[in-house]
């Protein structure tokens, strides 16, 4: 398959595991570059091994989330997990058994300290697995930025999640959705939202595309060095799901030292 103008380069076709390390999926995502969660696109499945889907004990999906070690998923605060929901992994259409799903349960939760609901700043949070996933072909780590790493405004990045396809949708999808959208300037997004955005978020979107409920907690990244990197959690943005206005993530780079800190303290 060829590349059309437009879509993001596809890595990953080529290596094959146990080689991978983070950010580089078994399955090549064949991402288009024209899609939306929002009236979306479905993804390969396993093409985004990383995404998890958080989930109660009665299997109902409220927030996404992203592997970056067998031990260690990384969510928004915002989801309020607790140690008595279930992270499941290796999942891409919540309405099928799938062979490589994997139900795992938390060991702990930690929410980052300065986590503030009102204002949605450091909305993230890291939850510790009570039993290591098993990686695979279909389960695999993202890329954690170093605190320095930069994600250019106007790159192609990309996000992906079971949210809602539109904003009044009676419910979420069952198979995963993926869209590739651009990182938009923090200037342009304080022009839209106002002072709610911080130098603790990254916007990306405002091109047709947005995230929705059920997309909270889930993964935006972008490519360095040929590896998927997580740029950035989804937080926030219009509560109706409007595909032109920017959508709104905790900035992964800021949360490095703190992440770093609870994953050597645990």
């Amino acid at each position: 398959r060829t590349q059309q103008a437009g879509e993001l380069p596809m890595w990953g076709a080529q290596t094959q595991l146990p080689e991978l390390g983070c950010g580089v999926p078994a399955i090549d995502p064949m991402l288009s570059g024209l899609s939306r969660i929002v009236n979306g696109e479905e993804a390969v499945p396993g093409s985004w091994p990383w995404q998890v889907s958080l989930q109660t004990r009665s299997g109902f999906h409220f927030c996404g989330g992203s592997l970056i070690s067998e031990e260690w998923v990384v969510t928004a605060a915002h989801c309020g997990v607790r140690k008595s929901h279930l992270v499941v992994a290796g999942v891409s259409d919540l309405g099928s058994d799938e062979e490589a799903v994997q139900v795992l349960e938390i060991a702990e939760v930690f929410e980052h300290p300065l986590w503030n609901l009102h204002a949605l700043r450091n909305d993230v949070a890291l939850l510790k697995l009570a039993t290591p996933a098993r990686l695979s072909g279909t389960v695999s780590p993202v890329c954690l930025p170093s605190a320095n790493t930069s994600f250019p405004v106007g790159s192609l990045c990309a996000t992906t999640g079971w949210g809602k396809t539109r904003h009044n949708a009676l419910k979420t999808p069952d198979k995963l959705q993926q869209a590739a959208l651009p990182i938009v300037s923090n200037v342009d997004c304080k022009a839209y939202w106002g002072s709610k955005v911080t130098d603790v978020m990254i916007c990306a979107g405002a091109s047709g595309i947005s995230t929705c409920m059920g997309d909270s907690g889930g993964p935006l990244v972008c490519q360095k060095d040929g590896a998927w990197t997580l740029a950035g959690i989804v937080s926030w943005g219009s509560g109706r799901c409007l595909p032109f206005s920017p959508g709104v993530y905790a900035r992964v780079t800021k949360f490095i030292p703190w992440v770093l800190e609870v994953l050597k303290a645990s």
